[in-house]
């Protein structure tokens, strides 16, 4: 926390390592012993996070130490012994202003219904862009939010808003379950952590078509391959009537990924689908790949491809030229495999970018002396710790 960092991994047989502005940086210290980890990552569990860890290699859970740190962890075993890797999760959740996100993000926001979907990488900041989408609501308006999580990371105190949130293993035994629930817990807003398969997505869309309004995270690398995965995860009979759900209830599609800003810290560049009527009608008619032209052209509505984003972000002075160039290295790779269904992102754009140094594994100069460490300061503009 005192070096701003966003990740912290230990690993039997290799000093700790923290993540700073996405770079990997080693922490001076002895490499440590696999029963001496086990050790440590056993006092941070309960029992039976520890009995889950022992019958099933890894374990997802959150801890906090006092008011101002709060992680998530996965803990998991590897050939050496081992291992876990503890993320920061921001106590005091960002606002819209803090983390510099488009406008049309407010509207989403501020939305009655249907399903906004925010997408990308891991470590990309999904889960910040959506405590500050809940925090929103929160502030300004009546509603009563239930999160479906796991595990919880940003904790709301309900001001306008009642804001209840549940825990996948303590307080739900799936995502299914809990949105099954949900939808008799007279919720007017349902945060779904993960959509991670048919039912679950079924689920959140109907929650979506029936009055809701329905936020939900994917794995995907842009906005139109967030179409085409959400559809793909059907089986072929219920594809036609999952195009027929999603075109109705669409209200937009973001995705995002973080990028080193020229003084310190990262910044998040977003790729923004709106569902309008046009949109709409493609998604219906299967015509997933017109949707990046679409993109292209529907600025007015708030509509940006990521390489315009990045670009916007080159001329602001927030990003340099190398990290711009990556970047729209990696979209443009990224749009022109759109129909070819394929497309590798270079993995510095994606904020975890690639180290130089000694042996090309670490950043040089990346030592951090764990007897000195320095009271670290947030640098200005700085929202995302991850």
């Amino acid at each position: 926390m005192q070096n701003n960092a966003s990740d912290l991994h230990i690993s039997a047989g290799s000093p700790p390592i923290i993540r700073v502005s996405g770079l990997m940086k080693r922490v001076k210290g002895d490499p440590l012993p696999p029963d001496q980890l086990r050790q440590m990552i056993y006092s941070v569990m309960t029992d039976d996070q520890r009995a889950d860890y022992e019958k099933n290699l890894e374990c997802d859970f959150a801890i906090a130490f006092g008011e101002k740190a709060r992680f998530r962890v996965n803990a998991f075993n590897t050939r050496r012994g081992p291992a876990a890797v503890f993320r920061t999760i921001p106590t005091e959740v960002p606002t819209m202003e803090d983390l510099e996100l488009p406008p049309v993000m407010r509207r989403f926001a501020e939305l009655e219904k249907g399903i906004v979907l925010v997408t990308g990488p891991t470590g990309s900041g999904k889960s910040t862009t959506l405590a500050s989408l809940i925090n929103h609501i929160n502030l300004t308006q009546a509603k009563h939010i239930i999160t479906i999580e796991d595990p919880v990371e940003f904790f709301h105190e309900s001001k306008k808003s009642l804001i209840n949130h549940r825990e996948l293993g303590p307080d739900t035994r799936s995502f299914n379950n809990a949105l099954k629930s949900a939808l008799r817990e007279d919720p007017d807003v349902i945060l779904v952590g993960e959509m991670r398969d048919h039912e679950t997505i079924s689920l959140a869309l109907t929650a979506a078509e029936t009055g809701h309004l329905v936020f939900g995270t994917l794995h995907s690398s842009s906005a139109a391959k967030t179409i085409d995965r959400i559809i793909d995860v059907f089986p072929t009979g219920d594809k036609e009537m999952v195009r027929a759900m999603l075109a109705s209830s669409i209200q937009g599609v973001v995705a995002q990924t973080l990028l080193r800003r020229v003084d310190s810290g990262r910044v998040g560049a977003f790729e923004i689908l709106v569902g309008t009527s046009a949109v709409r009608n493609l998604i219906r008619e299967n015509q997933i790949p017109q949707i990046f032209s679409m993109m292209q052209t529907g600025s007015r509505y708030g509509m940006i491809t990521m390489e315009d984003a990045v670009r916007d972000l080159l001329e602001s002075g927030a990003i340099g030229e190398e990290e711009a160039h990556r970047a729209l290295l990696k979209s443009s790779d990224e749009s022109s495999s759109e129909s070819k269904g394929g497309g590798e992102y270079a993995s510095a754009a994606l904020g975890g970018g690639r180290m130089s140094g000694e042996g090309g594994s670490y950043e040089e100069g990346s030592i951090i002396d764990s007897g000195n460490l320095h009271d670290g300061k947030k640098s200005d503009g700085e929202g995302y710790s991850f």
